[in-house]
């Protein structure tokens, strides 16, 4: 997930495992911008 500095939230990915997702999430926030990256788990 990332949210804006609007805090407006938006889905970035789906279907990946945790890892993959987390590497995804660590490689948009490196990037240092004002938006927040976070993983959750799919709803089933």
């Amino acid at each position: 997930m990332r949210q804006d500095d609007n805090g407006n939230r938006y889905l970035v990915a789906g279907g990946l495992d945790r890892a993959e997702a987390e590497r995804l999430a660590a490689e948009f926030e490196a990037r240092g911008h004002k938006q927040l990256y976070w993983v959750e788990s799919e709803a089933a």
